[in-house]
This record gives C-alpha cells, sequence and structure tokens, in this order.
C-alpha cells in the first residue's frame, strides 16, 4: 500500500511538473494569441466602420451595398486573424486555408441559387434600372418596388398586395420602368364616321387637351388621322404628361373627350338640315 501511494505521488509530482512546464512554454503563444484576438477584432470593426463610410459618400452608392462590402471585409479580417492566432500554437495554416477553401466550395455548391441571387442582387444595386418608389413591369412581376434587398426584392402591386421577387428573376428578364422619366406619352383616338368633317374632330381633340392644365405644353399635342377604313377614319391625338399623375390624367382626358364628341353631335343634330 505503501509502495502504490508512493508510486502514485511521484507520478503526480511528475504530471504537476509537466503541466508546469507546458504552462511556462505556452503562456506567452497565449497572452500573445488573446492580444491578437483583441487587436483583430478592434482593427476588423474600425475597417468596417472607415470601409462603410467611404462607400456611402459614393454618389448613387446604395446603402445596402455599402454594409455588405463592409460587412464582409470585416469578416474576411476575423477569418485572418484566427489563422494567425493558430498559427501561434504551431498549427499549420496551409493546412487550415484549404479546408476554409474546401469548405467553401461546397457551401457555394449547396446554395448555388442563393449566390444567384446575391449577385443579382449586388449588380441591381449598382446599374440601378429600378428604385425604391418606382413601379416596374417584368414578365411575371409588377408592382411599385418597397425595398430592395440582396436576396430579393419587395413589391406592392397596384391591388395593394405584398409580392417578393428572387433577385435573379429580375436581373435575367427585360424591365419596363414606369416611373424613370418624368413624362410619359398617351394616345386618344376617336372614329369618325363619313360625312363629318376631320378637321373638326381634330380642333376638338385639341381642345380638350388645352383644356387640362395636366398636359405637357412641351412636347405638344398633336392630332393626326391614323387610318382610313371604309366609310370611317380614325383620329388621334398624342399628348404627354407627368409620369406621377399619368394614370389619373389619361382617365380625366379620355371622360373630356367623350363629353366634348357628345356635346358636338348635339350640336350638330340641332342644326336644321339644308
Amino acid at each position: 500500500m505503501e509502495q502504490q501511494a508512493t508510486e502514485f505521488f511521484v507520478a503526480s509530482q511528475a504530471a504537476l511538473g509537466q503541466a508546469s512546464a507546458l504552462l511556462v512554454q505556452y503562456s506567452f503563444s497565449i497572452v500573445g494569441a488573446l492580444l491578437l484576438l483583441c487587436i483583430g477584432w478592434l482593427a476588423a470593426s474600425f475597417v468596417q466602420r472607415w470601409a462603410f463610410e467611404g462607400l456611402s459618400r459614393i454618389r448613387g452608392f446604395d446603402e445596402t451595398l455599402a454594409r455588405f462590402f463592409s460587412g464582409a471585409i470585416r469578416y474576411v479580417i476575423l477569418i485572418l486573424v484566427i489563422v494567425m492566432v493558430l498559427g501561434q500554437f504551431g498549427v499549420q495554416t496551409a493546412s487550415i486555408l484549404a479546408a476554409l477553401g474546401a469548405a467553401g466550395l461546397a457551401i457555394g455548391l449547396a446554395l448555388q441559387g442563393t449566390l444567384q441571387n446575391i449577385a443579382a442582387g449586388i449588380m441591381l444595386l449598382v446599374l440601378r434600372p429600378f428604385r425604391v418608389g418606382e413601379y416596374i413591369e417584368t414578365s411575371a412581376v409588377s408592382g411599385t418596388v418597397i425595398e430592395i434587398g440582396l436576396f430579393a426584392t419587395e413589391l406592392k402591386t397596384s391591388d395593394g398586395l405584398y409580392r417578393l421577387a428572387p433577385n435573379s428573376t429580375l436581373w435575367n428578364v427585360p424591365i419596363t420602368n414606369y416611373s424613370r422619366f418624368p413624362s410619359r406619352r398617351h394616345e386618344l383616338s376617336v372614329t369618325v364616321p363619313k360625312g363629318e368633317s376631320l378637321a373638326e374632330a381634330q380642333d376638338t381633340l385639341m381642345n380638350v387637351a388645352r383644356s387640362n392644365s395636366r398636359v405637357l405644353l412641351e412636347p405638344a399635342p398633336i392630332t393626326f388621322i391614323d387610318s382610313v377604313s371604309g366609310d370611317t377614319a380614325t383620329v388621334k391625338l398624342r399628348y404627354w404628361a407627368r409620369s406621377e399623375g399619368w394614370w389619373a390624367t389619361t382617365r380625366d382626358m379620355t371622360k373630356a373627350m367623350k363629353v366634348a364628341f357628345d356635346e358636338r353631335a348635339e350640336v350638330t343634330a340641332s342644326q336644321p338640315a339644308e
């Protein structure tokens, strides 16, 4: 029993000695690693703020895109700091970088569709085919843009519904932006039967255009005979209105045209036949 106790005491002393030697050996590495982690964390946060402020000062650079790039820079710095810390303890950093590369490739293949949306979101934020508040239309979706994210774009349809469109579906198709330019053109047409004056019909359409203050004077409204078919002719009015009130202007102009031609028909009917 005494011999076993002596052997245990000797083994304990040897273990404590080895632990002390290891503690002394790696104490400087541990302290250096902790300092490196603290400095790296502070440096990553500082560089992130500096990059975000610098990118935000670029005219036309989207805030979402600035946050994405500044956050990516921060995480790259943190990964490099962690690799450097592991190198302090003798870990082979080359194998770590190879493993990170393989993991990144595997994640990229698994999230291929998501990465396509991110790439499309970056291109949409850089090239700006549409902005928040503009009304757009594609072959698959239409509505007013609420928010442009890195993964998807939020829209509000004309009937007040919420719609979420993946960015890849907006990037790979033609987009019609109804709000980008300040003015838009509209056409009104009326069929004039045989025997009625085409010049009077054109004058009536021009009077309708001049009576609406929302019809732009430049470009000036014009009327013309669009087609002749049998006993009828089609007369058209082209005019321009501001995009923000285009829909209401077209409705008012359509109503005003109908009223004007009804009044013209009543006047014609009340005149005595020669």
